[in-house]
Order: structure tokens, then C-alpha cells, then sequence
């Protein structure tokens, strides 16, 4: 299969009560421009969406940004990204993100991106996708995701392999390595050109 082009990224439409939330924001978005990986992300402007996409336009990235038509003004749609795809709907929202990328990495953020990590984490549960998944963890926001899976196999909702459907990685740097090694290795997975 051909390598990871496109790494689709989940984060928080705020920018959260830390620096180092924005800072890893616009690392990562930093870093897959300079690795010349795509950015697919939830096209908003603001928070640590705007972060991500703005320092992976600044270092020349090709970023695509996917947002429902009702969060275009809430979120602020991002004028300045190569491609803005305008869905009817949060799903098809999620479904074009999946479609365009070969990874999934989760930064930072709110209800929103829990709803999009879990489910991309319930689509590979289920064998409708094998591609990675990285949560990045930054001054510990990978924790309280980890601790409700982690509850869900003590309490017999989930199986033991459940732990095998995703990554915690420490930090951007480890997240941008951790591509890195998933887009050389043999059998990458695929992503739309």
C-alpha cells in the first residue's frame, strides 16, 4: 500500500487554559508541512484548529479543511487553507475526514474531539478501517480518555485488545517521529491523493 500522505488531526476549536496546548498545535501543524504530509483537520480558524493550520500554512503545507455548513460561522471557517469542504452534516464531517487520511492524531480539546476520536477508535474496533491512531498527549490530556477506555475493559464493555486500536505518544515531537517510522515501514497505510 502506498505511504500516510494525509494525517488527519482532531483538536479543540478553544485554545484551552495552557500554552503548551496552543504551542503543540502549531508544532504539529509546523512539523507535517516540513514532513510533507497534508493536513486534514476540522477547518475552523480559531483555537487550536487556527493554531495547527496556520504554522502548516506558514512552513508551505497543503492543508484541507472539512466543516458542517452550520459551524462555519461558529468555528470560523479558515479562508486561507488549499481546499475547505463544507459538509451538511457533523457525520459527513467525520466520514470525508477519514476518507482523505491515512492516520488520525488527537490533540487537545473539547466534547467535539472526543466525539471524533472515539469514533474513528469504534470504526477500527470494528474492522472498518486499520489505520493508526495517536492520541498526543501534552502535559497530560491523554489521561482522562485512556482512564474511560481503561474503565470500559475493568467494567467488561470493552476487550482487552481494545488497547490495541490506538497509541498514547508523548508530545509532538514523538507523534511527528512515530509518523515518520508508520509512513516508511512496509504496508503503510493509504490515503487519497
Amino acid at each position: 500500500m502506498p505511504k500516510i500522505r494525509a494525517v488527519a488531526v482532531f483538536c479543540g476549536s478553544h485554545a484551552g487554559t495552557l500554552p503548551a496546548f496552543r504551542a503543540s498545535a502549531a508544532a504539529l501543524g509546523r512539523g507535517l508541512a516540513e514532513a510533507g504530509l497534508r493536513l486534514v483537520y476540522g477547518g475552523g480558524r480559531i483555537g487550536l484548529m487556527g493554531a495547527l493550520a496556520d504554522a502548516a500554512l506558514a512552513a508551505g503545507g497543503e492543508v484541507i479543511g472539512v466543516i458542517p455548513e452550520f459551524l462555519t460561522r461558529l468555528e470560523v471557517a479558515h479562508e486561507g487553507v488549499a481546499e475547505l469542504i463544507v459538509t451538511d452534516s457533523m457525520h459527513a464531517r467525520k466520514r470525508r475526514m477519514f476518507e482523505l487520511a491515512g492516520a488520525f492524531v488527537t490533540l487537545p480539546g473539547g466534547l467535539g474531539t472526543l466525539d471524533e476520536t472515539v469514533e474513528i477508535l469504534t470504526w477500527r474496533q470494528l474492522g472498518l478501517h486499520d489505520k493508526p491512531i495517536l492520541l498526543c498527549d501534552v502535559a497530560g490530556s491523554a489521561a482522562p480518555l485512556v482512564a474511560a477506555i481503561e474503565a470500559a475493559i475493568g467494567l467488561g464493555f470493552a476487550a482487552e485488545g481494545t488497547r490495541l486500536l490506538y497509541e498514547v505518544v508523548e508530545g509532538v515531537p514523538g507523534v511527528l517521529e512515530r509518523l515518520s517510522r508508520l509512513a516508511a515501514a512496509p504496508g503503510a497505510a493509504a490515503a487519497l491523493t
